[in-house]
């Protein structure tokens, strides 16, 4: 028996001898548990890109601000920028009222002639029914007929039946009022306390104020991206950058429709940092220097300074590719950006570099991490069997 336990101890200690010489130890921590590929695997991966279809690309300053320019930077105050509807301006379904004013002393709507004996006279009004605007545009009024008042102001309209009523009225005066406002209005829906028709008026409302006009938010500032569709023009900004920049705050006109989307912006570190999760972040973006700082940085006794990469898909002309990209079918490029924590220069470059929604954060294992793990793989086996021999030993 105790013949049997050293020579089963000279083998193991002989095993891993010769593991150590001969560099075996990188290999026999090939069938550990670990978290991930190495970074020699990572790189590998890129080696051939026409075959693997993966680019492996260095972050550098130069990539970072090549991304940065790229980004799409939709500003409402450049596209959607015109003024806001004009005062006033009606059309179909919409409700008016007109009052006419006449001297006397005879009175077209007045009910007849007022004689001189009847003492001095004041002009009367008379006030017609509510008048909604047909979807031709006109509305009907008495000794006036169809009157065209569709992307007129109540001004203009006032003007023009005045005008069809000299000769039967006595110095007519006109005033019109709106009533019911239904075409100069704009939906708000989304993560909104009420979404509803806002109605706009002459003072101009802007987008701000029609956030406010349905009862604010139901989620944080932060997390909400605005989305403005005007006819067929579709924009959106994060509402972070509206509220902090005023020309962003653009007039509204009537049909828009303003949607207040709840669009948490996510990306998965994994490896070696200091929080293995999925991190949400703010809809106006965040760089990868922020993104390292969300999850704890790196792990001191785990991490290779110069295994970090971050993995995504980008679009095909985000930056010029040392070899023809191999496309997905929607036309993007899967991309392994290498940081190399080591180099200073790397944490300027990683200020400028943006992370995008659904990007992953990996940091890989230091070769020490997983010959540690080798070794106390190792000892965890070795250990019992010569406490074993030992005990043998003493019978």
């Amino acid at each position: 028996m105790a013949v049997w336990l050293k020579s089963l101890r000279f083998l193991m200690v002989g095993c891993t001898s010769v593991s150590l010489v001969l560099g075996g130890c990188a290999l026999a921590t090939d069938w550990l548990s670990s978290s991930g590929p190495n970074s020699a695997q990572v790189n590998a991966s890129g080696a051939d890109p026409r075959t693997s279809g993966i680019q492996v690309v260095a972050l550098t300053d130069t990539v970072a601000r090549r991304l940065l320019a790229n980004r799409p930077q939709t500003l409402f105050s450049e596209s959607l920028a015109a003024a806001g509807h004009a005062v006033g301006v009606v059309g179909p379904g919409d409700g008016i009222e007109v009052s006419v004013w006449e001297a006397p002393p005879g009175m077209l709507f007045g009910g007849g002639s007022i004689p001189p004996s009847a003492g001095p006279a004041t002009a009367t009004a008379t006030t017609f029914p509510e008048q909604m605007i047909n979807a031709d545009g006109t509305i009907g009024l008495p000794f006036v007929g169809a009157v065209p008042v569709s992307g007129m102001t109540t001004q203009q309209i006032a003007a023009e039946v005045a005008a069809r009523l000299q000769g039967k009225a006595n110095q007519p005066q006109v005033q019109v009022r709106v009533t019911r406002n239904q075409t100069a209005a704009v939906t708000v829906v989304g993560e909104v306390t009420t979404s509803a028709r806002m109605p706009l008026t002459a003072r101009g409302e802007r987008l701000l104020d029609a956030l406010a006009a349905t009862g604010g938010l139901r989620q944080p500032l932060d997390k909400m991206t605005l989305q403005v569709t005007r006819g067929s023009q579709v924009q959106s900004m994060p509402l972070q950058e509206i509220v902090r920049d005023p020309r962003q705050n653009i007039l509204l006109k009537p049909g828009d429709v303003i949607a207040a989307l709840y669009q948490p912006l996510s990306f998965t570190a994994l490896g070696a940092t200091g929080n293995n999760s999925e991190i949400n972040f703010e809809a106006k973006g965040i760089s990868l220097a922020q993104a390292l700082g969300r999850v704890g940085g790196l792990q001191d006794n785990r991490a290779q300074a110069g295994g970090a990469f971050v993995f995504r898909f980008e679009d095909a002309h985000a930056l010029d590719w040392p070899v023809p990209p191999v496309t997905t079918p929607d036309g993007r490029v899967a991309v392994v950006y290498r940081v190399d924590l080591k180099d200073p220069a790397t944490f300027f470059a990683a200020q400028n570099f943006p992370m995008q929604s659904k990007d992953i954060l990996y940091v890989s294992n230091a070769p020490a991490a997983e010959l540690q793990k080798f070794l106390n793989l190792i000892v965890s086996v070795v250990y019992p069997i010569v406490n074993v021999g030992n005990a043998v030993n003493k019978l």
